[in-house]
């Protein structure tokens, strides 16, 4: 006799109703080959009195099971474990109410070695130096959420939230032509433009439609970790070119090209990531040229071109671009913040068309009241009073935190002042190695990120970025203090040798 007055716990003050409990109980039973098939269950009225519940709730749960195939029942005999209920093959279960592991999965699958787990703030009394991202505290949601509202409220708003176009909402792209036609120099049409969930989705979208399997693209020797982990699930064969304070080496670029076929070059022209150097106005004309003679398409990832301290921004590539090699990348969600997932891609129309085939695989539409709250946003001059705010608090920061490390940290540092951005690409004195200072660091409670994500040749460079815009004054003095007491212990270990 089974003893169902123990294995079975129903708890009346859940909000899931007792005899869905009930059920899914005896399901687990049925499952785990307490009941065997065509074993024959109580009576509605004896399993209601062992278990102390209305008779109700046991038919309800009965009714369930019969439905759902379960249980049959059978006229003058009762109610049974349908027979043809084949036996689950699982592991031996001591208990029924063993929790599943969840961890492991019952199949294989392909493992991806070239893609990096993404960092999460685990603990709010650590600091974490990040490698350049804004200050989501300076966010303006009352703007976005009045906005986001006044349009959730409209009639006509119900036509937006069905299934739209996988180029992105028309009244978003609309505006982003007019807005980079005027602030960048661009020469585009609505035809030109896809809307994404931000420059990655640009990136992996240009990378699957350009790239197979042994295909090179060019990148820096130092790059962009991410797009480099996204051109290797393409498993395309990635050369990299030298990189100096004027950005990636063109003439680097052009002794490679006329070794091997290339077909794309990838680059940060603006701020070149991690380094944070500008690509000299002679480059980039070289590079267009270039990309004219040999064909290979240019992947230009704009990720940072509002914040530019020294003077005016510098016109990307796209906007020099007169023979379709350019694809133009860029998002709002580092100028807003990283939350707001919009972004676009920018390119010859029939490369646009079949980028928003493919994007309609991966991610049907966008959100297009958020599409629409943005390009509301941007028509406004919301946008643009956004970013003087955030270049000035920026700029301020830029300057402190630089001459706090070469106050408090001269000796064991070399950088240069970005002229934008939102990182220092920071040099630490060969004595020294990154993998002691993030341990010393822990116990500081600071988190410094791997210095591997920003020398894949092994060059030893020794550097790392160093974000800025995410701390106020009293954040950055702090994070000084931790990191220069994990470095003075680093060099009394270095002492000590």
């Amino acid at each position: 006799m089974i003893p169902y007055k123990s294995i079975i716990q129903l708890d009346k003050t859940k909000k899931q109703s007792v005899y869905i409990q009930l059920s899914n109980q005896l399901i687990t039973l049925i499952k785990t080959n307490v009941l065997k098939p065509k074993a024959i269950l109580p009576s509605s009225r004896s399993l209601a009195e062992t278990l102390e519940i209305h008779r109700k709730t046991v038919i309800a749960a009965y009714d369930e099971l019969l439905m759902q195939g379960w249980i049959i029942t059978v006229p003058k005999k009762g109610t049974f474990v349908n027979a043809e209920i084949p036996v689950l093959q699982q592991k031996n279960y001591l208990d029924v109410n063993n929790t599943i592991d969840k961890k492991k999965t019952g199949f294989t699958y392909y493992k991806n070695e070239c893609l990096r787990e993404k960092g999460t703030v685990l603990d709010q009394n650590y600091l974490y130096l990040n490698d350049g991202i804004s200050d989501v505290r300076l966010t303006p949601l009352k703007d976005l959420a009045l906005i986001y509202r006044n349009i959730s409220h409209k009639k006509h708003t119900l036509s937006f939230i069905s299934y739209t176009s996988t180029y992105g909402h028309n009244d978003l792209r609309t505006t982003l032509v007019n807005y980079l036609n005027n602030t960048r120099g661009l020469n585009i049409t609505v035809d030109n433009i896809l809307i994404t969930r931000g420059s990655q989705m640009g990136i992996y979208l240009a990378a699957a439609l350009l790239l197979k399997t042994k295909d090179k693209i060019a990148v820096g020797s130092t790059n962009y970790i991410s797009a480099d982990s996204t051109f290797k699930l393409n498993e395309a064969q990635i050369i990299r070119i030298k990189v100096d304070d004027k950005g990636i080496d063109t003439n680097d670029l052009e002794k490679i090209c006329k070794k091997h076929t290339i077909k794309a070059v990838y680059v940060t022209p603006h701020h070149h990531h991690p380094t944070t150097f500008t690509l000299s106005a002679e480059r980039r004309l070289h590079l267009l040229n270039l990309a004219q003679e040999y064909s290979f398409a240019v992947i230009e990832d704009d990720y940072d071109y509002d914040f530019h301290y020294n003077y005016a921004p510098i016109l990307p590539l796209a906007s020099h671009d007169i023979n379709g090699n350019v694809i133009y990348i860029g998002s709002v969600c580092k100028t807003v913040a990283p939350v707001y997932r919009v972004g676009y891609l920018i390119a010859a129309k029939e490369f646009v068309d079949e980028a928003a085939k493919l994007r309609g695989y991966i991610d049907r539409q966008g959100d297009a009241l958020l599409e629409l709250t943005f390009s509301k946003f941007i028509k406004n001059g919301d946008l643009d009073r956004h970013i003087n705010k955030m270049l000035k608090i920026y700029k301020e920061r830029r300057n402190l935190f630089c001459k706090l490390l070469k106050d408090e940290l001269g000796e064991y540092f070399t950088f240069n002042i970005p002229q934008g951005g939102m990182a220092v690409w920071v040099c630490l004195d060969k004595k020294y190695n990154w993998e002691e200072i993030r341990t010393i660091a822990l116990q500081e409670k600071l988190v410094v990120p791997d210095w591997k994500w920003y020398d894949a040749i092994n060059a030893k460079h020794n550097c790392i970025r160093m974000g800025f815009a995410t701390y106020n004054k009293d954040e950055m003095l702090k994070l000084v203090k931790r990191l220069k007491i994990t470095l003075e212990k680093a060099k009394t270990n270095f002492k000590a040798l």
